[in-house]
């Protein structure tokens, strides 16, 4: 005789089993069921006594496991929302984070204050994120986005192709910006940044791509190679933004002072406060 689990019987269960894994169980293990059902959130809460079937419950149990174990909602999903937009993601990319919407921010402002600028760089592409977002907000905008990671690249590609940008993002497997042969009127990165000390210390280490992650023994290896070759691969008046680590924020002004003598350079504020962009106007 089969027994019948509802949803509300399923989800109590599972925030259970989550409470140590995470400190949002009950918002994972909605997450987690919507997706499987096919469902909202609104329709799991307000149909408690909603039966699953053996399928779906075999798809939960196998889902919920990998969580149990501390792998990323995002991952076991297969997708993160990032500006509003649902971003495929795997192993292979480090998963889209708010803060680095603070960027996008920042250079979609910018990008409609100069209606001419519509040529740009995406340096270290990853899952796309940045690059999608940017195109996708704004129709006349052509992205050059560089990744060193071939697994990444196809990543990024499966995003392209989801929400029909093929045309106007061109993918490039590139170390920073090596190959890049033309000016841009705005390059965007968010490179690895982290100390490698630190990465030890971090629990994202466990699961996300080290190499998205690891800056070098100050962190800031990637970002000083992208300050040196970017002077020539922006064009005059130009914008170069980047997310930085914030105890990177009292270095990295003179460091890019030294590559743009002339520019206006700041670091910006995430909404926690915390230093985390750096703006050059040149």
């Amino acid at each position: 005789m089969t027994t019948t689990i509802t949803i509300a019987e399923w989800l109590n269960r599972a925030i259970q089993t989550l409470r140590p894994a995470t400190e949002t169980p009950a918002i994972e293990a909605q997450a987690l069921l919507a997706h499987v059902l096919g469902l909202s959130r609104a329709y799991l809460l307000t149909h408690p006594e909603h039966p699953l079937n053996e399928v779906a419950l075999e798809s939960l149990e196998h889902l919920l496991k990998r969580l149990e174990q501390g792998e990323p909602l995002p991952y076991v999903l297969g997708w993160q929302e990032f500006y509003g937009l649902p971003i495929k993601v795997s192993p292979a990319v480090l998963i889209p984070r708010p803060e680095t919407e603070m960027l996008v921010e920042y250079a979609l402002a910018w990008l409609r204050e100069n209606p001419l600028r519509r040529k740009a760089i995406d340096v270290g592409t990853g899952s796309g994120c940045i690059a999608i977002a940017l195109a996708y907000h704004l129709p006349d905008l052509k992205v050059l986005a560089l990744e060193r990671s071939r697994a990444a690249l196809q990543v990024a590609r499966e995003n392209l192709i989801q929400f029909g940008l093929m045309s106007r993002i061109y993918l490039i497997q590139a170390d920073l910006l090596n190959p890049v042969g033309i000016a841009c009127d705005l390059i965007c990165a968010n490179l690895p940044y982290i100390p490698s000390p630190r990465l030890s210390t971090l629990r994202v280490i466990q699961f996300e791509p080290r190499e998205a992650l690891d800056g070098g023994s100050e962190g800031l290896d990637l970002i000083r190679g992208l300050l040196e070759q970017a002077p020539p691969r922006l064009t005059s008046g130009g914008l170069l933004l980047a997310e930085i680590d914030a105890s990177h924020a009292d270095v990295l002004p003179s460091l890019a002072r030294r590559f743009f003598p002339r520019a206006r350079i700041e670091v910006r504020p995430d909404l926690a406060g915390l230093p985390r962009l750096l703006v050059i106007q040149t």
